[in-house]
């Protein structure tokens, strides 16, 4: 703000002497005339005796009249000096008040204008006990068996898994991860209210460790969690992860950290490199496929591994999958996994060009009973179209049969022989 003010003051006005001596009236009467006539008698003489007397008297009084008028005029001119005073006085703080006010508002304008920049608040910002209370609710114990098996002659053994996840929708669908139900045969929910419910899988992807379940039993979920954000994270944020670490009566445990890192390449379970946030929040066995939670309360990841090993022993190092990893195929995975019923092997460029083909997928076997053999493909087949699109790669064939619905046929170009041809498959359910 600007220091130089113009100030108003009342020495910058006319001064009025009020020290000048008063004109005396008095001299400028005239005064009366006193005649002596000696020739006229005594009556004469008294009668202008009394008149004297009367005309002192008068010019007294009017000499008195005159020094009030005269101190009245005074008092005027005092008053007159007071109220410019008072004047001067207002319109000097007027001014300085509009000009101060003026210096505020153009240095505040100043401010916004050419300030630093700022950053707007979130308010929404919860602790941490809120933000598990408001996600809890949906977070749920996984319990599957499976059958491990030895080879030889040895026999096989029932496995029990524990794990976690998280409800997504009203309808019942969860996600965890794909380690937690891997060979799974019967899988059982157990809800944050304590209820058991059997659930199915129903799709997975095995290279990002994610799997979706489903609810079979009709019932009314307790809750249903918010996906937040996954690429707003910063390190240093705080989070708090979810899940049932060891056993079932260690369900419903919350864990704190902070973001460590975002875009870390880890190996999945499946040994393939994926993204992943990386976290000091404890991650135990057991926590796998339970939600990693922003300080808003939404779901930013699914708790999937830590560090860990023989020889190593590291602290503080967890990974979650991002959520926005997952959430673009939420649609895709919860659609019943759609099996083909045959073993494939890409054909690439150099293989392709050794052996005389086209570059594609060289069927290798057909699992009997399946939508491939209803479609008559047989082993050493090769398809070099699927839907209409071309394909070389596993990837892109899985891609087109996400979109695709159970009970959906599709047209697969295929050569044979050295001889192309076309057939008609329908989409069946695993």
């Amino acid at each position: 703000m600007d220091d130089n003010k113009e100030i108003y003051d009342v020495d910058d006005f006319q001064h009025v002497d009020t020290e000048k001596n008063d004109s005396r009236y008095l001299d400028n009467i005239k005064s009366e005339e006193v005649y002596d006539n000696r020739e006229i008698n005594m009556e004469y003489e008294n009668s202008s005796r009394i008149e004297e007397e009367i005309s002192s008297e008068e010019k007294s009084k009017k000499n008195k009249k005159t020094r009030v008028k005269k101190n009245r005029g005074g008092f005027k001119i005092i008053a007159l000096i007071i109220s410019c005073s008072l004047l001067s006085g207002i319109v000097g703080s007027t001014a300085t008040y509009i000009l101060f006010k003026k210096n505020i508002l153009q240095s505040n304008i100043k401010n916004i204008n050419n300030g630093p920049t700022t950053f707007d608040i979130d308010t929404t910002v919860l602790t941490p006990t809120e933000a598990f209370e408001r996600v809890a609710p949906a977070v749920v114990v996984v319990s599957s068996k499976s059958i491990k098996e030895y080879g030889g002659f040895l026999p096989t053994e029932e496995v029990e898994g524990i794990g976690s996840g998280f409800i997504i929708s009203e309808e019942g669908y969860i996600l965890t991860n794909y380690h937690v139900i891997e060979g799974s045969k019967d899988v059982t929910v157990t809800l944050s209210d304590k209820r058991e419910v059997k659930a199915k899988v129903i799709n997975y992807d095995k290279n990002q460790d994610v799997a979706m379940l489903k609810i079979i039993d009709e019932i009314k979920v307790p809750a249903v969690v918010e996906l937040g954000d996954s690429e707003a994270l910063k390190p240093g944020e705080e989070l708090i992860a979810i899940g049932t670490p060891l056993s079932k009566e260690f369900s419903q445990t919350v864990t704190k950290g902070i973001v460590s890192a975002v875009n870390r390449t880890v190996q999945t379970s499946q040994g393939v490199n994926s993204n992943f946030i990386q976290t000091d929040t404890p991650i135990n066995p057991g926590n796998s496929g339970g939600p990693l939670v922003n300080n808003k309360g939404q779901v930013i990841g699914i708790n999937a591994r830590k560090i860990d090993g023989k020889d190593l022993k590291v602290e503080g190092m967890g990974f979650a999958i991002p959520i926005n990893e997952v959430r673009g195929r939420i649609e895709a995975l919860s659609k019943p996994i759609m099996e083909l019923g045959i073993t494939l092997r890409a054909v690439d460029k150099d293989t392709a060009k050794q052996n005389e083909l086209e570059e594609g997928l060289y069927i290798i076997n057909v699992v009997e009973y399946s939508s491939a053999e209803k479609a008559g493909l047989i082993p050493r087949d090769l398809i070099t179209k699927f839907d209409g699109k071309r394909i070389k790669t596993f990837d892109e064939l899985k891609a087109i049969k996400d979109t695709k619905n159970v009970g959906d046929t599709v047209k697969i170009e295929i050569i044979r022989d050295k001889k192309e041809m076309t057939v008609d498959l329908t989409l069946s359910d695993k």
